[in-house]
């Protein structure tokens, strides 16, 4: 399967090492080495995934990131970045990136990456497995497996996919707990240490929006020392 790719990097260097990997992927390289530039070009053409570093002329990447999620929530996109910007990559995992490589990276570890957004990719774009079904209703809350989408009361609620994401696999695991790193391996497909507060952040704007009160929250239950866990279903 040839795939598509766009590659953000105002290094060329690094720009040609990450093409010439991907070639043997079975991947066509587009490269821009300025973040308008790149920006544009996404939305004037269809990829299969987003290769983006931070730091970038004219507009950085997690600018860049957040503007192609309002239309695109669901295409991969790998941050690169450098190895003391740590407020960076956790901003860009939280505004939708899907994973990232520090710098200097090996190219081992690129293809590594790259094979396991496109697997990801895969079973997102195969929707859900058998085993769960179409529509799951809990409370208020009516989600639609397929369409991706969540009913509160009736109305729509506007979710981010890695919302979504965690809504989902918390509603198919109901009274189960799960700590903070088993939900970035889940959910983000790493488990990083350091970025538990990555699951804390979806989680508090995913109660912002589904529960009455927030603070005191019916849903997503918080399971204390440990992490949390989605109200059992009725």
């Amino acid at each position: 399967m040839n795939r598509k790719v766009l590659i953000v990097e105002d290094d060329a260097d690094i720009a040609g090492l990450v093409s010439l990997q991907l070639q043997g992927l079975d991947c066509q390289s587009i490269l821009c080495e300025d973040g308008k530039e790149g920006l544009a070009t996404f939305l004037a053409d269809s990829f299969d995934l987003v290769v983006l570093d931070i730091m970038l002329p004219s507009m950085n990447g997690i600018d860049i990131c957040k503007e192609i999620r309002k239309t695109h929530p669901y295409i991969p996109i790998l941050m690169l970045t450098a190895k003391s910007s740590e407020l960076d990559r956790v901003l860009g995992l939280e505004l939708g990136a899907d994973d990232y490589l520090t710098k200097p990276f090996s190219v081992l570890e690129l293809v590594a990456r790259v094979k396991a957004l496109f697997r990801r990719a895969e079973l997102s774009g195969a929707n859900q497995t058998p085993a769960i079904a179409e529509t799951i209703s809990v409370g208020e809350l009516r989600i639609d497996t397929s369409a991706r989408q969540l009913l509160l009361d009736g109305n729509e609620v506007k979710l981010t996919a890695k919302e979504f994401d965690l809504l989902l696999y918390f509603v198919t695991h109901p009274g189960q707990v799960f700590s903070r790193l088993q939900l970035l391996d889940q959910v983000w497909g790493y488990s990083h240490e350091g970025y538990e507060h990555t699951v804390n952040s979806h989680i508090n704007r995913l109660r912002a929006k589904i529960e009455k009160t927030p603070a005191a929250p019916e849903y997503i239950l918080t399971a204390w020392g440990v992490g949390y866990k989605f109200r059992p279903l009725l």
